[in-house]
Order: C-alpha cells, then structure tokens, then sequence
C-alpha cells in the first residue's frame, strides 16, 4: 500500500489523477482543510478551489517546505500544525508566500530535513527535534531528563520570551534556522509484542536491561544509558521493522507518533515514562527569512503563532480522542483497536527514574554535553533556566496554556 493510499475514500489512482491536474501541494491542502473520508468527486473540487485561490496571482515567493513523512491523514493522527501552517500562511500574504510542501519522506526524512534546508534543498521543514539534532546539535537543549514535568510545561516554554533567549536565538545563530513553532508530547517507552501477555509495566526496574531504539538526540541516550535502557540507534523509517522483527524490545518515542506511524499493530504497552522531550517542530531558514520584506516577515511569526495555538489545541483532543493517550481509553481509537496498553507509572515512580537520570540528582552524567550546550548559549546556563523557567507556574493541563507571542516579550 502506497502512502497516499491512507487518504480514506480516494484511491491512489484518483488521488494522483487529481494532484496531475491541480498540484501535489493544492491537492494536500484541500485533504487537509477536508479531513478524515473523503471521495475523489469531493477531493477533485476541493483541490480545484484551492488551485484557483493559490494561483490567482503570481507570488513573490514560493517556499519548498520538506515535511518528512507526513500526509494529510496522518496529520489527524499527530496534530503537528504544518499544512495548517501553509494554509494560514498563503491565506494571510493573500498569496504573496506559496508554499509548495512536499511530505511523505519525498524530498526529506526526520534524520535529513534540517540538513536539506541548511544547504538550500529546501526553505522550511517539519521534524522532530531529537532526530534534528544529529545534524543541529544546540536542539539537544530540549533534552535534558526531566526539565518538563509535563506537556504543560512544554507549551509554557514554547510561548515564553525565553524561549526565545534559551532556544530560539542560539539555534538561529548557530545552525542558520528559525525555530517557528512546535507540538509537544514527552517520550516514554514503547514496548513490542514480545511484551503482549506480560503484566502491566509499574516500575523502572522492569524495564532494566531491555534494548530500545534511540533517536539523533545525544541527550536522550544519557538519560537511557543511567535507566539502563540500553539505546540502540535505530532510524525512524526503520523502527517498524525493528519492533515487528524483535530486534529491539522497544522504542523510545512518543504516543501519537506510534499511532501516526502505523507502529500500533506492533506496539503492546506504552510506558508514560515522560523522561524528556518529544517536539515535531516546524523551522526556516533563517536567510530565507531575512529575505522577506517586513510585511512578510511579520506574516510568518503571525502564522507561526496561528499554528502554534491550533497545535496546543488539536493535539490535545487527539491524543484523547484519536490516539487513545488515556486511562480508560475511548473504545474506537487507534491504541483501544490495537491492544496498545497504557502503563502509567505513580509519581513515585517517576521520581525514582528522574533520580537516576536527570541532572539535578545526577549532575556528572551531563557535565561535559551541559557545558558544551551552555557555551553554544553564550554562557547561559541552559538547563537551570528552563527548569526555573517551566516551575513558574502551576497550570496541569496543556490546553490550560495560555498562549503568548514568544518574540514580542
């Protein structure tokens, strides 16, 4: 089954007569703006009207936008914002900005997209931050264990002015990118079926010893090497195989990631074990940016906020709702079908494994990555800071964030 195949309703044959004749990325827009089933009649006209209102005039700019391997279906699934953002963003410069997006791993993979844009292959991109990192390694300063308590804190800091100083301005200086915006979940373990007919996971130890996939996060494998979790660099394209396989007991990931990826079928408990972060970011090159006129510039930080505040919303329902992220989970969703039990661990549990992995109770293990990190920062001592910065408030639910504009302080 090809990729396009999961658009409900449309046959891959009809999906591409319709893209032959109005555009791969018109007709990607109209699947999104129409969501969920669809049939070609009602794809062909949508994708149509949404040709006639992008090309009704000429732009000033078109932005190629790499979005690894996403497709409108399964941006139901993870709510990661991105043809949301393209929308907003063509609709908002009345079509000065087109945006030409290019998903399903065609031009770029989650290992690949932030390098394609730094050399020019591409103008934005959509991935996560810990595969990012191999190729821009100052994204490894969302990663120390346990500096986000919760998805909350996650959206906190994504809106607070110092993001901007902590993340946003260092990452711009350093690696030539313009962090726009972001989902946030926190990553647990996702166990395979050999672990099907075994009790519920309660506790860190249960997990020790067992083999887990890791991303390009170097971070991510210091707090999986102190659980003795034993990180596996495995890509992500490939970690399907892994788990069905049983070259790996598990895979370090996040829940909606599992159920867009179509890795349900061969997950069998995901561990809530919340130890660092899982963001899908969406950034630009920072020189294609500057090349804006103000007026545009403007447009995409208005844009970025748009997708931003949608994101925070949408993927908290489908977690929910769609994904099955929940104690008891809802009967129809993607875990409840699959038989992918949540192992929720107590708070005390939680705070044994961050006292075995983080950097407040475990210092030296981060010593040498917090120090490079922190000289990348200009001498801010990053960790402390959004630690500080995330325990400013008390807000438990993520929908409960108020949303700010970051850059305007």
């Amino acid at each position: 089954m090809g990729v396009y195949d999961r658009i409900r309703g449309v046959s891959r044959r009809d999906f591409f007569r319709i893209a032959g004749t109005y555009g791969m990325s018109s007709t990607l827009l109209a699947a999104g703006a129409l969501g969920g089933a669809m049939t070609a009649a009602n794809l062909a006209q949508a994708a149509e009207s949404t040709y006639q209102k992008r090309f009704s005039k000429e732009p000033k700019h078109t932005l190629k936008f790499g979005a690894a391997g996403f497709n409108p279906q399964n941006l139901l699934i993870e709510r990661a914002g991105v043809l949301d953002f393209a929308r907003d963003l063509e609709e908002r410069t009345d079509g000065e900005i087109r945006v030409e997006f290019i998903g399903n791993n065609q031009i770029c993979n989650q290992l690949s997209c932030v390098e394609k844009t730094q050399q020019g292959i591409v103008d934005m991109y959509a991935a996560s931050t810990q595969n990012s990192a191999g190729g821009a390694p100052y994204l490894n300063v969302l990663d120390y264990a346990y500096m986000f308590r919760s998805r909350a804190d996650q959206y906190y800091f994504l809106y607070h002015p110092k993001s901007q100083e902590i993340l946003r301005d260092p990452f711009e200086k350093m690696h030539g990118l313009k962090f726009l915006f972001s989902h946030a979940e926190l990553r647990g373990i996702q166990l395979g079926l050999s672990w099907q007919d075994k009790p519920l996971v309660t506790s860190i130890e249960q997990l020790a010893g067992t083999k887990n996939r890791v991303t390009g996060t170097q971070l991510g494998r210091i707090a999986m090497q102190a659980l003795n979790l034993n990180p596996t660099p495995i890509a992500w394209e490939e970690t399907l195989d892994g788990l069905k396989q049983g070259l790996i007991d598990g895979a370090e990931t996040w829940a909606s990631a599992v159920a867009y990826a179509n890795m349900s079928p061969v997950v069998s408990q995901c561990v809530d074990l919340r130890f660092f972060c899982g963001t899908e970011h969406t950034a630009m090159s920072a020189s294609v940016f500057d090349g804006l006129g103000g007026d545009l510039q403007d447009a995409v930080m208005e844009s970025a906020y748009f997708a931003q505040a949608y994101v925070q919303a949408a993927n908290e329902a489908a977690l929910v709702n769609t994904v099955g992220f929940s104690d008891p989970q809802l009967p129809d969703t993607i875990f409840a079908q699959n038989n992918v039990r949540l192992a929720r661990l107590s708070d005390a549990e939680i705070k044994k494994a961050e006292e075995m992995c983080s950097p407040e109770f475990q210092p030296q293990l981060w010593e040498e990555w917090r120090e490079r990190i922190n000289n990348w920062a200009g001498g801010i001592d990053t960790y402390q800071e959004i630690y500080n910065t995330v325990r400013e408030h008390d807000i438990t639910l993520a929908e409960n964030v108020e949303p700010r504009r970051w850059w305007k302080g």
